[in-house]
């Protein structure tokens, strides 16, 4: 950046010029001095926080006056009579000036401009000096001969600075001079200048009558806005002097008053402005003249003046004299009714206004009027005055509105080449609200101090604004991206573009726009990344309810949500480590996306409509299954292999979704899937009975002839009983022990399968890229936990369904018809046996061969309960002898080695197992009558204790035979054809003594 403060034009440094003379004056003519309004033309500055005055008053007008202070106040500053120097001091004097006298001017204004130290100003206020310690002057223009100019005056240079003409600045001398001749001892502030100038001249001072005319009308107007609109107190509108000197002026300004000597209308003019300017609260006259301290007039004159400190060439560099210049300029403060205070406010007002105007390029500007901006801040804690207030007011309300103009947007202000003057505009605003708060708002001083932070408050709102118009900013880029590439294969979501952007910009935040604001906040930071993250989430939760199902683009969006959710809440935790909440206060600001959740949300309703999908088919399907093994190829069903085909397609569907939580909700739909399996195994065996279905219901005990007959009726009711039961099982074809057996088959290729699946689960999940180590620690939600316990049941339910239909319902009539009927040694085992290995044959042939053992087990462990039955519950039709015994144990022997098939079959201790029970109460049909009666009277006393000492209770029937238990003890005597028998059964419980 270039220096503020560059060489000067105006003359040359004392180290250049060898041997310069004493001042000479600039001899440029007024078109020259103002060949640099084109610089001027250029600036843009701020509307003046001073008001407006009339609308009749230029900018001009306002410049001239200005100067006519002044050059009257430096001259009367030391108390000495004005005199006057003629500033053309050319090898050929003009008549005029020699003419004028040569008295010596004021010191301050006439003191040479030489090469001097750095500025005071300028470094208190941190702007940097020009490379070379003093000022080089330009060469003379060529209408001077070439020669060089000599150092000036800081009048001179003031005169310059202002745009002030020669012809016009020694006219402004010359009256002086004659003002000062003619008051000789007072003071410039006992004077009305603006009248007091109109005295000395007329017409003829003049090179024309036009400019004559203007100068009249400004010194009328002047005197207008100090005595009549901006008076220094307020005017009572009755006050005569005011209504005389309004139509005075107002008269002179259609027909121009003469001017210059003292005639009647100047003395009328000087009559009505001395009333005015002289008064006082009390009604007493002020020995000084109120004529240009009024507010705002006096702060736009003093103004104009600070901003002659810019050098006219360069228009945002201040001039190396300033410290010199300034020390004149505060010296108008008398006439101008100004103070230290209201200089802070101007001046303050006068650098910051040039850096706007000069577009903002010259950050030193910015900086030396956020450094006076302070000094105000310690002024306005010092007084409470009203019009002090009120000005301030006005400025710092400017200087606000135009820096948070841009701090609300600060996204759009800064970049990368403007970046340097962020933190000082900051500063400014936060001064400016401080000091409009803090020092002027009423409600703030009602308030406890503490209850606000202004600067964190006003961060606070910078921040939150600009963020929210950058992500406006970013939607309507993101909505443009998305338009722009609607034609182009798979393009993103308008809300993932936007989550991308939004955490570039939270990014960009964090680690520029945030370290400068932490100055002021320190969790800058936080604040933001919790705006953005409230914006963003708003449009995520509209998107989210308008969600029906699951998309690649709705997994797109949230995922691309949730990514940002992390980094934000990162920035957010970072930033607030050193807070003494630990951040809880902006986490609290960020309500979560829960973008996991709604894509779980939408995941679980993905995974319900395929598991609803999957129950209806099973439905569907089993109802038009036949179960028919030759038109199953393998033995089961084809339903079974369609259902574990679209199990296998779901988990495929499943891992292929792009979301970041299959380990999460593989449980759930693992569990679905597992119940709709069970739900198939379920409805599969529905209507097969079971092991219940086919065995009948024990008989009651008897030995009588009307026994007999109420046997058969029993007998008659058990099986119908059991053929209705059969008739509901085997109500179609669909429910044969063939169509059971394809049943089995089914389940257990299920159970087999799953197995499978679930080693195919295990290699989809460690592919999937959102797995973990810790998602294989353990199998839960991985395995099928119901449906494989489901098929063992329904396996071994019509396992044992199969076995007892076969031996209670196919074979009944060569067991419970044909077995031991009548002779034992006439009706044996045989037939049974011949009809067991038909089928037999037939379900080896059937079931798979890793369920063909239990079903041949199944059917052994049927045949022996069947037998036993026929021995112990066989009704009158049969009974049995000592040396019937024999015979059953040999049947029973043959009946065992048909499952054992000279070792092809069954283990032999399977069958020791299952026979257990036959094989212990076989004995029993070789004991005696006798020593079957004294077991039983034994084992009924321990049973029944004491009570049973009297009378032998009626053993009830258990079903569980055993050679030690009452009721089997009993029915081997029942069947027992023998004398001591029949006798005891005659007398211990009334049964007839023959069968």
């Amino acid at each position: 950046m270039a220096s503020l403060f560059r060489d000067r034009t105006l003359g040359y440094s004392r180290r250049e010029s060898t041997g310069a003379a004493a001042t000479a004056a600039v001899s440029t003519t007024s078109s020259c001095r103002y060949s640099t309004s084109s610089s001027s033309a250029a600036l843009s500055p701020l509307p003046s926080p001073f008001s407006d005055l009339t609308p009749s008053l230029s900018a001009s007008d306002l410049r001239e006056t200005a100067y006519e202070i002044f050059v009257a106040a430096c001259r009367t500053s030391t108390g000495k009579a004005l005199t006057y120097i003629p500033t053309d001091r050319s090898p050929s004097p003009s008549p005029s000036s020699s003419n004028s006298n040569s008295s010596s001017s004021s010191p301050s204004m006439q003191r040479s401009l030489t090469s001097t130290a750095a500025s005071k100003m300028k470094k208190a206020l941190g702007l940097r000096s020009s490379s070379s310690s003093g000022i080089k002057r330009a060469e003379g223009s060529p209408g001077s001969g070439g020669k060089p100019k000599k150092p000036v005056t800081v009048g001179e240079l003031m005169r310059v600075q202002m745009k002030v003409s020669e012809s016009v600045d020694s006219r402004i001398r010359r009256a002086l001079l004659r003002i000062a001749a003619g008051q000789v001892g007072r003071r410039i502030e006992s004077t009305v200048l603006p009248l007091e100038l109109l005295q000395q001249f007329k017409a003829a001072d003049f090179t024309d009558q036009r400019e004559y005319d203007a100068w009249q009308k400004r010194n009328l107007k002047m005197l207008e806005a100090g005595l009549l609109l901006h008076p220094h107190m307020p005017l009572d509108k009755s006050n005569t002097a005011a209504q005389r000197l309004r139509q005075i002026i107002q008269a002179a300004l259609d027909r121009p008053i003469e001017t210059g000597r003292n005639n009647e209308s100047m003395q009328v003019l000087r009559t009505a402005v001395m009333a005015l300017a002289n008064r006082s609260s009390d009604g007493s006259l002020f020995e000084s003249c109120h004529w240009a301290d009024g507010f705002p007039l006096n702060l736009r004159l003093y103004e104009i003046l600070l901003e002659a400190c810019f050098d006219v060439n360069d228009e945002a560099s201040i001039i190396e004299e300033v410290d010199e210049l300034m020390d004149l300029i505060k010296k108008t403060w008398g006439i101008l009714g100004l103070n230290q205070m209201l200089h802070n406010i101007c001046f303050s007002w006068v650098l910051f206004n040039r850096y706007v105007a000069t577009g903002q390029a010259e950050n030193d500007l910015l900086d030396a009027a956020d450094s006076q901006l302070a000094e105000v801040a310690k002024d306005a804690k010092t007084t409470k005055d009203p019009a002090y207030a009120k000005i301030l007011n006005s400025t710092l309300t400017a200087m606000l509105g135009w820096a948070e103009k841009r701090l609300l947007a600060y996204h759009d202000t800064f970049d990368a080449g403007n970046i340097e003057s962020m933190p000082t505009i900051v500063s400014i605003g936060v001064s400016a609200a401080k000091i409009l708060v803090e020092d002027i708002s009423n409600e703030y001083r009602r308030r406890r101090k503490g209850e606000v932070d202004v600067a964190r408050s006003r961060i606070d709102t910078y921040i939150r604004s600009s963020l929210r118009t950058a992500f406006a900013q970013l939607m309507e880029k993101a909505d443009s991206s998305r338009r722009a590439s609607r034609h182009q294969p798979n393009p993103l979501p308008v809300l993932a573009i936007l989550a991308k952007d939004v955490g570039e910009l939270a990014s960009k935040e964090n680690e520029i726009f945030s370290p400068i604001l932490k100055r002021w906040h320190p969790f800058a930071a936080g604040v933001a990344v919790a705006t953005l993250h409230v914006c963003y989430g708003n449009e995520l939760k509209q998107f989210v309810s308008g969600i029906t199902e699951l998309t690649p683009d709705a997994v797109q969006v949230l995922r691309a949500a949730d990514k940002l959710e992390k980094d934000l809440v990162q920035i957010a935790v970072e930033d607030s480590v050193d807070s003494d909440d630990g951040g809880k206060a902006i986490i609290r600001e960020m309500p979560p996306f829960e973008a996991e959740g709604a894509i779980g949300n939408m995941v679980k309703d993905w995974i319900k409509t395929r598991i609803d999908r999957l129950k209806e088919w099973v439905d569907r399907n089993l109802q038009q299954e036949v179960w028919n093994p030759q038109a199953n190829e393998g033995g089961f069903a084809p339903s079974a292999v369609e259902v574990l085909r679209i199990i296998d397609e779901t988990l495929d569907s499943f891992f292929q979704l792009p979301i970041p939580m299959h380990p999460a909700l593989l449980p759930d739909l693992m569990s679905g899937l597992d119940r709709c399996l069970q739900y198939y195994v379920s409805k599969a065996k529905s209507g097969c009975g079971s092991r219940n279905t086919y065995v009948p219901t024990m008989p009651a005990l008897t030995r009588c002839t009307t026994a007999t007959k109420l046997w058969k009726k029993k007998d008659k009711t058990l099986n119908t009983k059991r053929n209705s039961q059969v008739a509901t099982v085997n109500g179609d074809n669909s429910f044969g022990v063939l169509q059971l057996c394809v049943r089995i088959n089914t389940f257990h290729r299920i159970r087999t399968e799953l197995e499978v699946l679930e080693k195919r689960i295990i290699t989809l999940l460690r592919n999937s890229e959102s797995s973990h180590v810790e998602d294989f620690s353990n199998g839960l939600g991985k395995k099928f936990e119901i449906s494989p316990a489901a098929c063992i049941e329904g396996i071994q339910q019509l396992s044992e369904a199969v076995a007892y239909r076969i031996i209670f319902h196919d074979l009944s009539p060569v067991l419970w018809d044909g077995l031991y009927i009548g002779e034992p040694s006439s009706s044996r085992i045989e037939p049974f046996l011949l009809e067991l290995e038909k089928n037999l044959t037939i379900i080896s042939n059937t079931v798979n061969e890793r369920v063909r053992t239990r079903m041949v087990a199944d059917i052994m462990r049927a045949s022996f309960d069947g037998f036993l039955l026929v021995l112990l519950a066989g009704g009158p039709s049969r009974a049995f002898t000592l040396q019937d015994s024999q015979i059953i144990e040999d049947d029973f022997k043959s009946l065992k080695d048909v499952f054992w098939a000279n070792g092809d079959g069954l283990p032999v201790d399977v069958i020791n197992k299952y026979s257990t029970t036959v094989r212990d109460v076989l004995p029993l049909f070789r004991a005696d009558a006798e020593s079957l009666i004294e077991r039983f009277r034994r084992s009924t006393l321990e049973t029944y204790g004491s009570s049973a000492k009297s009378r032998l209770p009626l053993p009830p029937t258990s079903g569980q035979w055993n050679p030690t238990e009452p009721n089997t003890l009993l029915r081997v005597l029942c069947y027992r054809n023998d004398e001591a028998a029949s006798k005891f059964l005659k007398k211990t419980y009334n049964l007839p003594k023959k069968l």
